[in-house]
Parts: structure tokens; sequence; C-alpha cells
């Protein structure tokens, strides 16, 4: 059985406690690999690691640092094929979405903040003939990313990459959920020549190592995405210590289909947009409001999509519904499922675990897509993140129907929209409670712009040079001549 390593001073190394976790494969319940349970004194090691290795790093080149993110994300896209099975595996979604979505993004990241860290710019005012104000931009120093288990080596670079561009040192931290493509990942660096210290990875669980990163003296910033709850804590801890916090948390997307829309697309949208990593993703749209003249008729085709959807093997090609990523999420999804029901939901469709033909998967941790309406917008299924392949149906009765229904939430991460009324899709776009609003779109993402959440979906955006500029602290120069 393999036991997986952390990454600190550029060395894989075993946690100086001895300490491993057992590492599932969500698609057979078997333990396949172990992972460092890591602890304070690796936590020491690599914060001293990027401490000795800031001054160097944050002085050296905007092109040397993006050469070494560029040859990161060569060594990614050329190793695309082992990171895709590895994720698949680690983390029970298709192979096929790991290979053309997740890895491929993975290195898109990297490229994309390479090429960032040489056009990174600041500001420059002339108050008046005879005076001059810029803005200086320094790395913050050691900072810390925390991401989570849904898109693994996905958001653990859209996190860390834009930290080294900005000539910061990392302390990352990947799930211990789904640990095994951040490992296969430090030795990746290793082949790029990242500098030692400049990228450490350290392995555990949130309570354990997490909280501890985020406690630690010598971080000056966190990044972090996950569940709204542990957004809540850690927030209450870097308070009072006065760290700045970028927080992605947790979303109860509405996707509002039209009379007017495309319908073939919005089926297919609505669909991608619900089910996608098995309802995984916290963009994702798991409350969809259809206009009431359409809605019996949307209803019925969308039931038949997803009845259409393959549950199977992740290491199958043809899959297009995986597991869910362990068995105590399994349990809550069902829970929720049960909830919805005692609540007057009517299951359209799934409703429960299944088991698929493949045999090694008979113990796996597979729920059925599922489809559920009759539930009002104040009930607990519209209310709180399933985070499973768990959708529910409800008709709106026009605009400001529409409206209300989808921001009746304590969430406001995203939202879209389906219609072919320009005006309508502008004047809506701009009431949506979401700090992204796809319009006739889904999970199409421009690496320029910021992402990030309104309400109890977070703080902070990330993307483009919003995420550097969270990284890097302003300090103004006001020069004064005659």
């Amino acid at each position: 059985m393999e036991r997986l390593a952390n990454y600190i001073n550029g060395e894989l190394s075993p946690p100086v406690a001895g300490r491993y976790l057992d590492n599932p494969e969500p698609a057979t319940g078997l333990i396949y690999s172990q992972l460092p349970d890591s602890g304070g004194e690796d936590l020491d090691l690599a914060v001293a690691a990027a401490e000795a290795a800031f001054p160097d790093w944050s002085a050296a080149t905007a092109d040397h640092r993006a050469r070494v993110l560029q040859r990161l994300a060569r060594l990614v896209r050329d190793n695309a094929a082992m990171l895709a099975r590895a994720e698949s595996v680690d983390n029970g979604k298709p192979i096929s979405v790991a290979a053309t979505v997740d890895i491929p993004r993975a290195s898109a990241n990297l490229e994309f903040f390479a090429a960032a860290a040489t056009q990174f710019h600041s500001e420059a005012h002339a108050t008046d003939h005879n005076t001059l104000n810029y803005t200086l931009r320094h790395p913050l120093g050691v900072v810390a990313c925390i991401s989570p288990w849904n898109l693994p080596l996905y958001l653990f670079t859209w996190k860390i990459a834009p930290a080294l561009a900005a000539g910061n040192c990392v302390i990352g931290k990947p799930s211990e959920i789904t640990p095994m493509t951040a490992y296969l990942f430090s030795r990746l660096c290793q082949d790029a020549g990242m500098p030692p210290g400049v990228l450490n990875i350290l392995h555990g669980t949130g309570p354990g190592i997490g909280q501890q990163i985020v406690d630690h003296p010598g971080v000056k910033a966190i990044s972090f995405t996950g569940g709204t709850a542990t957004g809540a804590r850690i927030a209450a801890s870097a308070a009072p210590r006065f760290r700045k916090l970028s927080l992605e948390l947790g979303g109860k997307n509405p996707s509002l289909v039209f009379a007017d829309c495309d319908w073939e697309r919005t089926l297919e949208g609505t669909l991608r947009a619900g089910f996608s990593n098995q309802g995984q993703i916290c963009l994702c749209g798991s409350r969809v409001l259809v206009e009431a003249s359409i809605y019996e008729r949307f209803r019925d085709a969308f039931v038949e999509q997803v009845e259409a959807m393959t549950v199977g093997d992740p290491l199958d090609p043809d899959t297009s519904q995986g597991a869910v990523v362990s068995a105590a999420h399994m349990e809550k999804i069902l829970g929720c499922i049960d909830t919805a029901r005692q609540e007057g939901g009517r299951v359209l469709c799934g409703g429960g675990r299944v088991q698929p033909d493949a045999a090694r998967c008979r113990d796996g941790w597979f729920v059925a897509p599922t489809l559920i309406e009759g539930l009002g917008p104040d009930c607990r299924t519209n209310q709180e993140e399933i985070f499973g392949p768990v959708v529910s149906l409800s008709p709106f009765d026009g605009e400001e129907d529409a409206v209300a229904q989808a921001n009746a939430t304590r969430y406001g991460l995203a939202a879209s929209l389906w219609s072919r009324d320009v005006d309508r899709c502008h004047r809506m776009a701009r009431q949506l409670e979401a700090g992204m609003v796809w319009v006739n779109c889904w999970m199409l993402r421009d690496l320029r712009t910021p992402m990030g959440g309104m309400k109890d979906s977070g703080v902070g955006r990330e993307g483009g040079f919003e995420a550097m500029r969270f990284f890097t602290e302003p300090k103004n120069v006001c020069i004064s001549y005659r």
C-alpha cells in the first residue's frame, strides 16, 4: 500500500510523528493508500523552510517566477493521464471528467498566472503638477492555501498559483479526503526545479493540521475554499490576529429557466449544472426554477434526461455519474433526500443508493441522480447545501417571483439564467444576489475575472489580478517635487 509524503523544503518527507490516515477509494470503499497525519512539528519545519526561501523568491524577477510556473504547467499537461486516473480513483468522479476538465484546468491555472506574473501592475496618480502618488505591492511572505476535495488539483493550483506568482511562499493543505493528486503534484514540483521552501504541502485533517496552519503566527494570509461552517471557524480564529482572509464557501445556486429559452441548450446546461461531479461542486445549480407556463413540459423532459445518465465505475470512460466522495457524505445525502420526503417533496427519479454493474464497485458509495418537486423556497431542501446529485424543481410566475425565489437563501455564490430576452437577462443579472451570474451557459470561466460569493458564500475574490492583489500588501508612496 502506497504511503504519501509531505513536501517540505523541496523534499518528500514522512510525518515527524509517524502517524498516517487511511485513504479509501470511493468506488470500492476499500483503503488503497495512506497519507500523513501531520502535526505541529511538520508545520514548523514547513514555515521555517518558507521563511528561509522568501527573500530570494520575492526578489526574483517576474520572468523567473513565470518560468517555474510554466514548467509546472507543462509537466501537469505531460502527465495528464496519470493525474486523471489518480483523481478518478481518489475522488470517485468519472475519469472522462477528470481528463477533460480537472487536469486541463489545473494546467491552465498555472499557465495563466505564469503570464500574469509578468503583467501584474500597480497604480500611479499625478495628483497635481508637482505631486505623484504611486502604489507599491509587496508579497506578504508565508501564506496558507487550503483547498477542498471536490476539484482537488484544479482548486489547489487555483490557489497556489497566484500566491507564488506574486512572490509569496506557500503552505498548501489539500483535503485529507482527496490527497493523491496534490502528492503527485509535489513530485512534479521537484522535476520542475521549484526552489526548496517556496511551496510546501502538508497533508492531514482540517481540525488537526488545518487549524494549526490557521493559528500559526508565521502565516500572513489564508485562502480557503470549503464549507461555510468551517469558513466561519477560520474567520473567528484569524480575525483577532488580523490575518488577511479569502473565503469561498457554500452555495445553493438557482438555475432560472424562462419560456423563451433555447430548449435543447437549456436542458443540456441545467442538467450539467445540476449533476456535474455528482453535484459536488459549490457552483452547481441545485435549484431549478422554471416559468410556470412550461414547467410540466420541462420537468418531464428533465426527468428523462436524468434517468438516462449512466451511474457506474468512475474508471469506465462511458460513465457519466461516479461515486460520491465518502461513506459519511453518502449517508448525509441520503438523509437529505429523506428530509425532502418528510417535507412533502415528491421524488421524480432516483432517491436512493445505487449499485453499478461493475463487480468491483458493489460496495462503493453511489447515489442515484435525484430530482424532487413540490417543495417551497423555505424548506430545508431548498435552503441547505446538500452537495450531492440532488436537484429540486419549482415553478415561478414572472420575473419578480423568479428573483424572489432565487434570492431566498443565505447563500449567494452563483446563478444561471436561461432566456433569449436580452433586456431581461441584463435586468435580472443585476437583481440576483450572486457573485457569478451565467446567462445561457454554466461554468464558462475567464481566468481574468474575479470569482467569489455574496452573503454566506464567502468574502474576497479569487481569479485574475484580483487574486494576486490579495496576496500582496499595498504601500502608497507620495512624492512632492519642484
